[in-house]
Order: C-alpha cells, then structure tokens, then sequence
C-alpha cells in the first residue's frame, strides 16, 4: 500500500515502501535505545519491532531504578499505518538522521511516562554482517548498527519526574533490519531454543573524544563465531577504517549472585586494525535492565511479533529484582551500565553478556540459564 515514505526517493524493490524483499516470517526491523547518568544508579531501554510479514508492530520501555524494574510493553497490528512508529501510547521519531530522535510515553496506566531526545555524540559503527545458514536454511540475514549519544529530557515514574540532562545522561542506540535468528527463551511456552556452548558480550563505551564498540561471540576461548568492533570519533569527524577491532581476549570476574549470571568486573584487551591496543578495565554499576521483559525471548507466551489482535494491546507490571522467582523469569540478558577505565580515562556504557553450558571457562555460572 502506498504511505508518504513512497514519495520519497530510496526505493530497492518494485512495490511500496511496506514491503520487504523476502517472506521470512523472521525480517524485523528494530529501534532500541538505552540511557543511564554516569552514577549508574538508573537505566532505562526503549525498543519497538517492525514485523512487516506478519502484520505486527511491538515496542517496550521500561526504567530500573534500584532493585525495582518498571515495564510497559505494548503491539498493534501493522496495517493501515504500516511506517507509523507509534504503538500505542509510545512514539519513536527520527528527527534528524544520526544526530536526534525523538521518544515519547504518554501517560498510561503503567506509571511510566517521558519525554526524551537522544543527540548522537559519536559517529555511528556499522557492525559486521551478520549470516548464518542452519540445515541449507538462511535462519540469519542482517545488518546492524549503533550509535553513542547523549539523552535530554524527562522521564516520570510513579508520579515522580526525573530531570534528563545532556551533561549527565549518556547512552546508545542501534537499528537493525533483516532475517532474524529466533530467540526462544520461555521454558512455560516450549520448544526452547538449543544453544551449544558460547560466550558473548556486547559492550559500548564513551569516553570525552572517543567511543568503543566491542562485540564478539565464542564457542570456546579464543575460537570466534562473530567479531566486530570499532573505535569511534565525534560525530562530523572522518572516520578511520583501520580503527576497526580485529581481535579480543578476556579475563571475567563474576558477583556472587544466586539468583543468575551477574559480571562483577573484567579485563577486556582489544586489539585494532592498525596495531594498536586497548586494555579496557570494566566495573559493574548498580542498574540493569532485563530485556526479557521487552520480550527478548518470550515473556508468558508472548513473543515478539505475536499477533495480540485488533486494536492496541498493552501490558505492564513492575519487577522486584531482590525476587528469586522474578530473576528465574528474566534470567540473563540485560544491559548493564558500566564504568571502563582505559589508562587515565573514564568512560561509561552498557555491558550484554551470557555464558553457556559447556564454555571452557567461567564453569562457575553455568548452573544459570545464559540468555
């Protein structure tokens, strides 16, 4: 169907802009953005998923603030506004490409609402394909990438407003698009999926003049099933291809969690295309997201791009994250704020990470689900 995007120029297949190349019931489209002030007290991610072969749209917000996570998740049908990034009450506009988006929460019964706009800071990463080919099947086709930045704005909670100040807040992006490899994570709604052993984390950094992006998956220490990384400039400047990551090594230390798998500190060493190298001390700070609640994985049965039927349907609830039953729900996969000291610099982030059972090494939190 014709909407306002089609008049403008940026077409790649013969049809309209609602269309994608393949039927894949797996193409998404992501919008995801993670803010926190450099106390790492407070975090909060937005995210919204663009199904145009199953006709959804879906998005989640949500804020940690000490050991209560607030969610608000909500999914309409696509069409008759297919390209209308609103769901609901939660609104996401690019304003100006790579330097400002908008994101809104109306009021609603949640308790969750703001106003916020992220200004990017940094030139964006581009990550290295991702592809990968199951039993002659494509199960994953897509391109990704991220962008650091600064957050202003407001954000309320349970009737109490938090100023979001650019000095203060900082805080990453990314947009993803393509065949998406199914993450299933509900043990309540099987099958579940199966990963062999693995290590991954995904870490961004930001420093005053400079940003890291890290990201790297292992079957076994040192044998890489995904690298990509970079070392990033202020937004405007020229990027240097040769401050790309071409490798990584890694020393965790692990909390004394019973509850699931919690990163205490770690050494990342970074090595980049031109030589160079960076020893990335890392330190936990106190707030972390579960993205288990914006369906990463499937929450009671609902998983993304589920059709939830006519009209806008809404969920929401808040976590007590002290809670054994509630971290045996969320299990691992969250965005961790963190504090990365390179020499005499200080910088702030976030930090995804898991661990599977049977990695050759870490054995000590493997009892714990990793995703």
């Amino acid at each position: 169907m014709l909407t306002a995007q089609d008049d403008l120029i940026g077409h790649q297949l013969p049809t309209t802009f609602d269309h994608v190349g393949n039927s894949d019931p797996s193409w998404m489209e992501r919008l995801w953005y993670t803010g926190h002030p450099k106390s790492g007290d407070v975090i909060f991610d937005i995210g919204l998923g663009y199904h145009p072969n199953r006709n959804v749209m879906d998005a989640f917000a949500g804020v940690t603030i000490g050991t209560t996570q607030h969610n608000f998740r909500a999914s309409r049908r696509l069409r008759p506004n297919p390209l209308e990034t609103t769901v609901g009450p939660l609104k996401i506009e690019v304003v100006e490409g790579l330097r400002r988006h908008r994101l809104s929460l109306a009021p609603n019964e949640s308790g969750l609402s703001f106003e916020i706009e992220f200004l990017g800071t940094m030139n964006a990463h581009e990550e290295e394909p991702h592809f990968r080919r199951r039993n002659g099947r494509v199960t994953e086709h897509m391109a990704r990438g991220q962008q650091l930045g600064a957050y202003r704005g407001w954000l309320e909670v349970d009737g109490k407003r938090r100023a979001v100040e650019p000095q203060g807040w900082l805080g990453q992006r990314d947009h993803s698009w393509g065949i998406r490899a199914e993450m299933r994570t509900d043990e309540a709604h099987p099958p579940v999926t199966f990963y062999p052993p693995f290590f991954y984390a995904w870490t961004t950094v930001q420093f005053a003049n400079r940003g890291l992006h890290v990201f790297f998956k292992e079957r076994a220490p040192g044998e890489f099933i995904y690298l990509s990384g970079e070392e990033v400039t202020p937004i405007g400047t020229k990027p240097n291809p040769a401050r790309r990551m071409s490798g990584v090594s890694h020393d965790v230390q692990w909390a004394n969690d019973p509850h699931g798998q919690t990163v205490e500190s770690a050494v990342f060493d970074v090595s980049l295309d031109d030589g160079s190298r960076h020893t990335m001390n890392i330190r936990t700070l106190p707030a972390r997201y579960f993205l288990k609640a914006g369906l990463y994985g499937g929450l009671n049965g609902w998983f993304q791009g589920d059709d939830k039927g006519k009209g806008v349907h809404v969920e929401h609830e808040c976590w007590n994250l002290e809670d054994p039953a509630t971290r045996k729900l969320a299990r691992t996969l969250a965005d961790h704020v963190i504090e990365v000291r390179i020499g005499d610099e200080v910088g702030y982030g976030i930090m995804e990470y898991g661990v599977g059972t049977g990695y050759a090494k870490y054995e000590q939190v493997q009892q714990h689900p990793p995703i």
